[in-house]
């Protein structure tokens, strides 16, 4: 099954304490749906901070309807 990795960005001085704590609710959100092979992680990036989940294909229309990501890509295999 093909891996998706979603996005979310966070900018200002408090980006990276938010994207951290958007992550903890990202895992929480993966748990309550049964997401279980999934990593989220967050990455400082110049003025601002990048959240990112990577997940199954599978999972594409909870994450964007849902969480609503602002990008996303298809990782190759």
């Amino acid at each position: 099954m093909p891996t998706l990795r979603f996005h979310w960005d966070f900018f200002g001085p408090d980006a990276v304490p938010t994207a951290e704590h958007f992550v903890k609710h990202v895992h929480e959100f993966c748990e309550r749906e049964g997401i279980t092979e999934r990593n989220a992680w967050h990455t400082p990036s110049g003025a601002g901070c990048i959240a990112t989940l990577e997940c199954d294909e599978v999972h594409l229309i909870l994450i964007r309807d849902r969480l609503r990501p602002k990008r996303a890509e298809r990782l190759l295999a």
